[in-house]
């Protein structure tokens, strides 16, 4: 498929010129005021050994990715946006950081040997290009050592209901890729229910 042909993602279609530095120093500006802002770093860290090789999928400016980093990971992180990645390698050094489309994510993205655990946060599953939910959800879990996991953590958006959600993870089950082991309302592990408007899925790959 040619570039032009390419479904672009959301992130790049569906927001206003200026967003992605918006972006950028919104968390700027919420680390400075001294906001926590390592939650999801907490939930992974817990869920690996020290030393782990993690995908941070989706990093945007890289506030999870140097904080597993910090806590003693070797830590990949990836992201559609070039303005986001410069500013992960300016804010937070130590990951290994690139600009790549998670539909077109390979094992050579992640230095061509699978990771213990990729986690993809910050609403990044909304934000992919449409139609290519499925296929992201796939390359992810590809990356991913046999028993490792897969992390998944997005507000419920119209944008993928999570009804198709749950569909494409029960493919992801019927062909042997990955099962569904947890899900959380939160990255604090507040039990998931209908009326959670957040959603924190944790996948065992096969």
């Amino acid at each position: 498929m040619t570039d032009a042909a390419r479904p672009r993602p959301r992130w790049f279609t569906e927001t206003k010129d200026g967003h992605s530095q918006w972006y950028v120093d919104r968390f700027r500006t919420l680390a400075a005021e001294g906001a926590d802002l390592h939650g999801e770093a907490r939930f992974v860290d817990a869920m690996v050994e020290r030393g782990s090789r993690i995908l941070d999928a989706g990093c945007g400016a890289g506030r999870m990715a140097g904080e597993l980093a910090a806590r003693g990971h070797d830590v990949i992180g990836l992201d559609a946006d070039p303005v986001l990645i410069e500013a992960a390698k300016a804010d937070h050094p130590g990951p290994t950081y690139a600009v790549v489309d998670l539909s077109e994510l390979t094992l050579a993205d992640v230095g061509g040997e699978p990771v213990d655990l990729v986690v993809c946060a910050g609403n990044v599953m909304v934000f992919v290009a449409p139609g290519t939910e499925r296929a992201v959800l796939a390359n992810l879990c590809a990356v991913v050592r046999p028993g490792g996991r897969v992390v998944i953590g997005f507000r419920r958006d119209e944008a993928y209901p999570i009804e198709r959600y749950d569909a494409d993870l029960a493919d992801l089950t019927e062909k042997g890729v990955a099962r569904v082991e947890q899900r959380f309302s939160t990255w604090h592990l507040d039990p998931f229910t209908d009326e959670s408007d957040f959603a924190v899925t944790v996948l065992r790959v096969a």
